[in-house]
């Protein structure tokens, strides 16, 4: 492996990176240096962690003349945090002499149109605030000479693809253009082709390159065990600088209030933070004065922090790239680093496609207590039980019948006889089969009396409405029917009568009826009734005062 020397890199820049530590290039160095210091136009196929932005910044350092007063080389890239990373990038390299300047929005406009009036030889910037510095008119690139397309694949993919074409066509026809990707979609090919000229293409498996120090594992549970696994993951973990990413801006701050609520050193790192807060949020977490930033995919492009030790995917990444991209903010230049995934059962075939992609079977583990295949044995363990449940109810109400049963036959043997609801209810509810045969006999004894007692009754009343004497034991009975005989034929009568009264008055005019009117039919009901009591009354004592005679 050649050193930076024989790729070409003066021996100034040579000793700056060695007091940085960088005394070998890596792959993607060792092959774009050379043949950008010749001055191709670069395609170059490379996952972000391998050092891909020192291939294009330290040829841009070797060719800036500090003789000439405008801007010399350009950077375009999708995010503010990676122009702010680019920036930082070239301060520890460069001359005391070459200026740059990160051009993003959020920031004061009014500002950087003071440092653009500045000898400026380097500007790294985003899509959107740099067409707007070409539309002032307070930038022009039409001298520019080298153009960097950093993460040409994000860029494209986030909208950016009718900026790109338009701040390219506002540069010089003579350029040197560099296009680094981590993919070779049908845009990027496309806008390669529109813009470089007999490009070289550089490729490198970043896959062995980015992972081999990582440690990749997978935990899967169901959504909501998520938030409980990741907080037991940190305590037995305990990193001592971690990035969390998650699928939405939502789920982002959602989470990262969870984890400050429970005492975690953590900030959220999103789009929807003003420019300042996000700087000062990345300040923090470059100091390591912030031990855990929970951030989305864009936010955090481009991040290069050194001493990240873990990285969670809280949500699982969609593609392969985003994967690589996160696991590669961890491990970097050299160190050693464990990348977690939680994984939702419906994200499995997610995970699927980035192990096709990474070549490689990811390990899968089960945190005790909550992972989903725990879960569903609980839940399978909940089932059993309810059904044993279910089984033990049934018991118990079979139970309970026989039981009723037998008091049933208990109450009956000590009564004499059952009552005709008792069996109507026994009879509804099938029960009725577990009366036994004496049971039955005694209820049907019971019945016979009852009929035998009627008979005497109508047989008593019949001889004193014929004036026939009754037999002594059944005088007090004949006595008690010729009472209630008297009664109901006085009802009737007075019914009659009552009946009478009401369709006379029904032929009187409506006003004429009155409460007092309906009173008095009904007293004339009773005196009939009265009335027609009297001659029954003479009758049974001509009949008493005849026996008592004899």
């Amino acid at each position: 492996m050649q050193d930076f020397k024989q790729l070409g890199v003066n021996i100034d820049l040579v000793n700056t990176l060695r007091a940085h530590g960088l005394a070998q290039p890596t792959p993607i160095q060792e092959k774009a240096i050379p043949v950008l210091l010749e001055g191709n136009d670069v395609i170059a196929q490379a996952q972000t962690g391998t050092g891909k932005t020192l291939a294009f910044l330290l040829p841009i350092l070797e060719n800036i003349n500090l003789d000439r007063r405008h801007i010399q080389a350009l950077i375009v890239t999708p995010t503010r945090e990676l122009a702010l990373q680019i920036t930082s990038e070239i301060n520890k390299f460069k001359g005391p002499d070459v200026n740059v300047l990160a051009v993003y929005g959020g920031q004061d406009v009014e500002k950087q149109l003071h440092k653009l009036k500045k000898n400026i030889h380097i500007v790294v910037g985003t899509p959107g605030r740099l067409l707007d510095h070409l539309r002032r008119e307070s930038i022009s690139f039409l001298d520019t000479s080298m153009v960097v397309l950093d993460e040409a694949d994000q860029m494209l993919h986030i909208g950016f693809q009718k900026d790109v074409e338009e701040i390219l066509g506002q540069t010089s026809s003579g350029r040197q253009t560099m296009l680094f990707s981590a993919t070779m979609s049908p845009q990027v090919q496309s806008l390669a082709k529109q813009f470089l000229k007999v490009p070289v293409t550089i490729h490198v498996k970043e896959k062995q390159v980015t992972v081999k120090d990582i440690k990749q594992l997978v935990y899967e549970m169901t959504d909501r065990e998520k938030q409980s696994t990741l907080v037991t993951l940190l305590d037995q973990h305990r990193p001592f600088l971690a990035v969390i990413f998650c699928r939405t801006k939502r789920r982002a701050n959602t989470l990262n209030e969870a984890l400050v609520s429970k005492g975690y050193n953590s900030e959220e790192l999103h789009g929807d933070l003003s420019q300042a807060k996000r700087e000062k949020v990345m300040d923090r977490f470059r100091k390591a004065d912030l031990q855990f930033l929970v951030a989305t995919d864009v936010a955090a492009r481009g991040l290069d922090v050194e001493g990240v030790t873990h990285v969670y995917n809280y949500d699982i990444p969609h593609d392969v790239e985003s994967y690589i991209h996160r696991i590669g903010r961890t491990g970097r230049a050299g160190g050693k680093g464990l990348a977690i995934t939680l994984m939702a059962p419906k994200d499995r075939e997610f995970l699927a496609l980035i192990e096709e992609g990474i070549g490689m079977k990811l390990e899968k583990r089960q945190l005790e207590g909550t992972s989903y295949n725990i879960v569903a044995a609980k839940s399978d363990e909940d089932s059993e039980r309810k059904a044993r449940k279910r089984a033990g109810s049934g018991d118990r109400r079979s139970s309970d019948r026989n039981r009723s049963s037998e008091r049933g036959r208990t109450s009956g043997g000590r009564d004499g006889e059952r009552r005709p609801s008792e069996g109507r209810r026994d009879d509804q509810r099938g029960r009725s089969g577990s009366r036994s045969e004496g049971e039955r006999g005694r209820g049907d004894s019971k019945r016979e009396v009852a009929r035998n007692r009627s008979t005497k009754r109508r047989q008593s009343e019949r001889r004193i409405g014929e004036g026939r004497p009754s037999s002594e034991g059944t005088r007090r009975e004949t006595n008690l029917g010729s009472e209630r005989n008297r009664f109901s034929e006085g009802r009737e009568r007075g019914s009659e009568n009552l009946g009478e009264r009401r369709f006379r008055s029904a032929e009187r005019p409506a006003s004429g009826r009155t409460r007092s009117s309906e009173r008095n039919v009904r007293d004339s009901g009773r005196q009939g009734s009265r009335q027609s009591e009297g001659p029954k009354r003479n009758v049974s004592k001509s009949v008493i005062s005849r026996r008592k005679g004899k």
